[in-house]
């Protein structure tokens, strides 16, 4: 026992020491509730209205699953290690948190980028759309975010799961994240720190690239619209997927690429906890609140 207990990594939760933390992880707790039937909610609606059987629909059920199953590869340990009093994790419980967080995180990235590249499609070729975005593409698409995503897991997950840990096994964070474990590596992890670096600048450049390119495109054919109402309809249908995408990449790029200058333990607990646990629980309400089609398939549900 004392030998596993030597080897776990000790996940010092998300509030740390702070004073009334029985009342912040009961508010974890009810967003995490709130994020698990926001999500699952919006996905049974989507299969379920034969209306919204659209590619467009199609990517945002499988961006409410990524975020169903990116809550809950971290918060649960996080609560239950609360209540029980047990805030260890085993290498092998840590190593299989990175991987599955890893993954989700890789997968939706270029999840967004496909969804920018449907809104060109949508707006701009609205003729070629049933050509450019039918259900076989689409399903080619969200399976290749998968399978991005997965690859990102691989290559990471066991190089960063391999180095010695020789210092204090107190992980600063409330999860497995590659940064915070790097940090109490023995061993020089630099090159390791610079691959990372480039895996993330790659996994982060090409969705990017996409959806610049998609968005640059659409405002070009907005600016040209001389109707105010087609102006407001591109905008509208656009707004909602802009706001996913400024929330998410702004917090990765925070996490993985900026300097470690501009890092502290406090800083990178609380970006994490945003788009591990308050964007998933986002989503759902930036899709269903802000689209009628979903608003009406609600309503016709009741």
């Amino acid at each position: 026992m004392e030998s596993n207990l030597s080897t776990s990594f000790l996940l010092v939760g998300l509030f740390g020491n702070t004073t009334h933390t029985t009342l912040l992880y009961t508010l974890t707790f009810i967003i995490f509730l709130m994020a698990l039937a926001g999500n699952a909610l919006l996905i049974l609606l989507i299969h379920s209205e034969p209306r919204l059987w659209t590619p467009m629909y199609s990517f945002i059920s499988q961006l409410s699953l990524m975020d169903l199953l990116y809550i809950s590869v971290t918060v649960p340990k996080m609560l239950v290690g609360q209540v029980m009093g047990d805030h260890t994790i085993s290498p092998a419980g840590c190593g299989i948190q990175m991987f599955f967080y890893l993954t989700l995180a890789g997968a939706e990235f270029f999840l967004l980028s496909a969804m920018a590249y449907d809104k060109y499609a949508a707006i701009c070729r609205p003729l070629h759309y049933p050509l450019l975005m039918n259900q076989r593409v689409c399903r080619l698409l969200v399976s290749s975010c998968w399978l991005l995503g997965a690859l990102d897991g691989l290559l990471l997950t066991p190089i960063t799961m391999s180095f010695p840990f020789c210092k204090s096994r107190k992980i600063l964070s409330f999860f497995c994240e590659a940064p915070a474990l790097l940090r109490l590596s023995c061993s020089d992890v630099s090159l390791y720190k610079m691959l990372m670096y480039l895996c993330c600048v790659l996994m982060l450049l090409v969705p990017t690239m996409v959806i610049s390119s998609s968005y640059t495109l659409i405002l070009l054919l907005i600016h040209r619209t001389s109707s105010a109402e087609g102006r407001r309809k591109a905008l509208a249908t656009c707004s909602s997927h802009m706001t996913e995408v400024l929330l998410f990449f702004g917090a990765a790029i925070y996490i993985y690429m900026l300097p470690g200058s501009y890092h502290t333990a406090q800083k990178d607990v609380m970006v994490s906890a945003f788009y591990t646990i308050l964007t998933p629980v986002l989503n759902p309400l930036i899709y269903s609140l802000r689209n009628k089609d979903v608003t009406a398939a609600l309503r016709r549900k009741r």
